[in-house]
């Protein structure tokens, strides 16, 4: 029997296109004689929707007439209710027939809404097995503070950085700007905390240009976060596959800038308008670099995926000072661009076999879950307990 794999992608995010191309490239690598592949659409607006046209990367051109064309569908919040149920119904249909029962749910919801952990909740409130990262481990892996905090406090180097909220840089832009003059000088890097894709991220080299790029990414985020800006850079990304406790990396790859950081045409355009994703990106595969250094970017993408507890496959983005030598972890991307494939297909593992292997970890994590205990077969009510603050059966005691 077939295992009938549902693919989330799109989603109310800035990275919905990106998420439109990796669900479409996974998509393309499952073997056919082993699974049924269950697109799902997330809308812009958040409305859920299947259907063949929405396996054509042309179609999605129209998002209008793609939506029209296509089913709408839900999933019920119910604990064991693997079922895709079709929205609307006629005056004499069914009510909410099912359109199809999944087995396993994979999630490609690039940024925000989608790979920061709340689309994650919705399949643990559900209970189907899902690969990738889970709630948790999806929301401090998305969040750049809370990230760092976490590394920093493992001895996982990261740059120093400031952090505030859009709260904060309005009610006192003078005493933030203060502070990071004085602890990281310039030039600095801007970030919105839980975007990807290099949404919103500026580079300053003065007060001025501090407060315009901090404007600019306070329209993406309430966090924020600048770091010190490292001069001579080499930027390098390496990939991990698995789950917290069994993973194993990539080999290293440099990807290309045609400025002073990554863009979102570097990463997705190859610098042009192309529509092929990360894997349209100008890079070195392997990267150029010395064996001890690139094991060492490597032990350091595996010690990032474990103490964040993530799962599936991930990228592990990493920063060579180029005048000290010293490596820093920039950030990890739970649910990475076109999925990493590239760098796995060099590493030996094909993207079809990758996809193999995200199904077996999100049906074993789901085996490992369902040997856990969350509730107890006793209930205290019966046995008088937990009463204490009530009034017999007549409601709260006043």
């Amino acid at each position: 029997m077939k295992t009938n794999v549902a693919v989330f992608f799109g989603g109310r995010s800035v990275e919905h296109e990106i998420s439109v191309i990796s669900a479409l490239q996974a998509i393309n690598a499952f073997d056919e004689s082993k699974y049924n592949i269950v697109p799902v659409y997330i809308s812009k607006q958040g409305k859920w929707y299947t259907g063949d046209n929405l396996l054509d990367l042309k179609n999605y051109r129209n998002l209008d007439k793609l939506v029209s064309e296509a089913e709408e569908v839900f999933m019920r919040p119910e604990y064991g209710d693997y079922n895709l149920y079709k929205a609307n119904t006629g005056l004499f249909s069914k009510r909410n027939p099912v359109v199809a029962n999944l087995h396993v749910a994979i999630p490609i919801l690039h940024g925000t809404n989608g790979e920061d952990g709340i689309f994650e909740g919705l399949l643990e409130t559900i209970g189907i097995p899902f690969a990738g990262c889970n709630t948790l481990s999806s929301a401090n892996g998305m969040d750049k503070i809370t990230m760092k905090m976490i590394l920093g406090a493992e001895n996982i180097p990261v740059v120093d950085y400031v952090w505030f909220t859009d709260h904060q840089w309005n009610g006192d832009k003078d005493k933030i700007v203060n502070k990071i003059e004085e602890k990281l000088g310039y030039p600095v890097i801007v970030k919105p905390a839980n975007l990807g894709s290099s949404v919103g991220i500026g580079t300053a080299s003065d007060r001025n240009e501090l407060v315009e790029k901090i404007n600019n990414a306070a329209k993406f985020s309430q966090r924020l976060i600048v770091e010190h800006m490292i001069g001579n850079l080499k930027e390098i990304n390496c990939s991990v596959l698995g789950d917290a406790d069994d993973h194993q990396s990539s080999v290293c790859e440099e990807p290309i800038k045609s400025g002073k950081f990554l863009s979102y045409e570097d990463k997705y355009m190859g610098g042009t308008k192309t529509n092929q994703g990360m894997q349209a990106s100008e890079k070195r595969i392997p990267a150029d670099l010395p064996v001890e250094t690139s094991e060492r970017i490597r032990h350091l993408a595996a010690e990032t995926f474990r103490v964040l507890s993530c799962h599936g496959v991930s990228r592990i983005d990493v920063m060579i000072d180029a005048d000290s030598n010293e490596i820093y972890v920039n950030e990890i991307n739970t649910i990475p661009g076109s999925l990493s494939f590239y760098l796995w297909e060099a590493s030996g593992v094909s993207f079809s076999q990758l996809m193999d292997k995200l199904v077996a970890l999100a049906l074993k994590r789901k085996r490992e879950t369902d040997r856990k205990t969350f509730t107890y077969d006793q209930n205290i009510f019966a046995l008088g307990g937990g009463t204490k603050g009530t009034k017999g059966a007549k409601g709260v005691k006043r």
